[in-house]
């Protein structure tokens, strides 16, 4: 058995009996079995291309959408090959139209911004 300070700043300080090996081992398991219920949020990325057609669409924001409903974030990227990039309003319809095909499950979080060749945006899922 230890003496092992409990309040150092109380007048008097307030100490206690206690078994201190025991008391560490219990306070780090308490640690070990948080650490393993907390979710982390991970951000998953979706690539899309100008000119996709409906078939690759469809099924790009089918796997969006489960990571969405697994409580992920979703990153969206357009990407631009050789002379697509003078026309950066086709990839920003198509982002706008999968915003809008994810709106019962995720919100944005950041809007379409070009950096380069690439065009991103994130997605949120929703609060429940």
């Amino acid at each position: 058995m230890d003496l092992v300070e409990v309040a150092p700043d109380a007048r008097p300080p307030v100490v206690k009996m206690m078994d201190y090996g025991k008391y560490k081992y219990e306070a780090d398991r308490q640690r070990r079995e948080a650490r393993k219920k907390q979710h982390t949020i991970r951000v998953k990325e979706v690539k899309f291309r100008p000119g996709i057609e409906d078939h690759d669409y469809n099924f790009k924001v089918g796997h969006a959408r489960r990571f969405l409903d697994e409580g992920n974030k979703v990153k969206l990227t357009m990407m631009f090959r050789g002379r697509q990039v003078t026309h950066p309003e086709i990839g920003k319809e198509v982002l706008a139209r999968v915003m809008e095909d994810l709106q019962e499950v995720g919100q944005p979080e950041s809007f379409p911004s070009m950096e380069g060749r690439i065009m991103s945006m994130v997605l949120a899922p929703l609060k429940d």
